[in-house]
């Protein structure tokens, strides 16, 4: 067998605690809605909380956040500040309508501007929300970033479990551990009060069952998500009461609890760690 190379050296990022990788195997499933909403969440449980947009090609955070300015990278101090929350995205400095046609070299060295030029501060958890798929940008953070743990985002369908298990084992391969598996668009509640599983049942517990990690979380299909996030205030910050936003609360919870295990003592306010 032919040497190997070394190992990327991994990126010291003072004052972060942990950090957070959102991830799916395929588009499409919410991923970006799920690591917004996951942050508000962390954030309404009392942390100071940053949320990073790692997907060069077409970043979604500025319309989920309410950000429609483009800004001057030489005079603007990012991250941006928008409900509670420091923001960092490709989005905030490129036209929507840019394309972007860069190799590999090009995003690793954004990614790494934006995790290392960028003064993020005393954060307790930095989320990134990562680009579908196991390409350039994956591996950029997977490799260099230092990762507490990923959260997997599946939807209950067979043919986004089979994406959700490439996405799973490319965290593995670069031993990052995997916090756990959240369903989106696991069930709806009609108006007669009755769950229906619009889109199957069980995907999201029998691929965290096959992987041996936790379901963090089934988050029920709500039409306001979708409308908040395009008017730019996510559902968890503009109806706080609502019940996706308990959802997100409780998988905001259960992930602390999973970092926890990994070596964090502090607790959040309210939860038995």
């Amino acid at each position: 067998m032919p040497p190997q190379p070394p190992a990327p050296e991994k990126i010291v990022l003072p004052g972060v605690k942990n950090v957070i990788a959102v991830a799916s195997g395929k588009g499409g499933v919410g991923k970006s809605t799920v690591a917004t909403n996951l942050a508000l969440a962390l954030h309404m449980l009392g942390r100071q909380v940053g949320l990073l947009d790692a997907d060069i090609y077409g970043p979604s955070i500025p319309i989920m956040m309410g950000v429609k300015e483009i800004f001057d990278p030489n005079t603007t101090a990012f991250p941006l500040d928008r409900y509670g929350l420091k923001l960092m995205s490709m989005g905030f400095i490129v036209k929507p309508e840019t394309a972007m046609i860069w190799r590999g070299p090009m995003v690793h060295k954004y990614l790494t501007v934006f995790l290392t030029q960028i003064n993020w501060g005393a954060l307790d958890y930095l989320v990134i929300d990562l680009p579908p798929g196991t390409g350039d940008a994956q591996l950029t953070l997977t490799q260099t970033a230092p990762l507490s743990g990923a959260v997997i985002v599946t939807t209950p369908q067979e043919v986004s479990l089979i994406d959700a298990r490439k996405g799973l084992e490319m965290f593995r391969q670069v031993r990052v551990p995997v916090l756990g598996i959240v369903e989106n668009m696991s069930y709806f509640v009609g108006a007669d009060g009755q769950r229906y599983t619009i889109f199957g049942q069980g995907g999201g517990k029998k691929l965290a069952d096959e992987a041996g990690v936790a379901l963090l979380g089934e988050i029920p299909i709500e039409p306001r998500v979708a409308e908040c996030g395009d008017a730019g205030d996510p559902i968890v910050h503009k109806y706080p009461d609502s019940p996706v936003s308990a959802a997100y609360l409780n998988l905001a919870s259960t992930v602390a609890k999973e970092i926890a295990k990994l070596g964090q003592p502090e607790s959040l306010p309210g939860l038995q760690m």
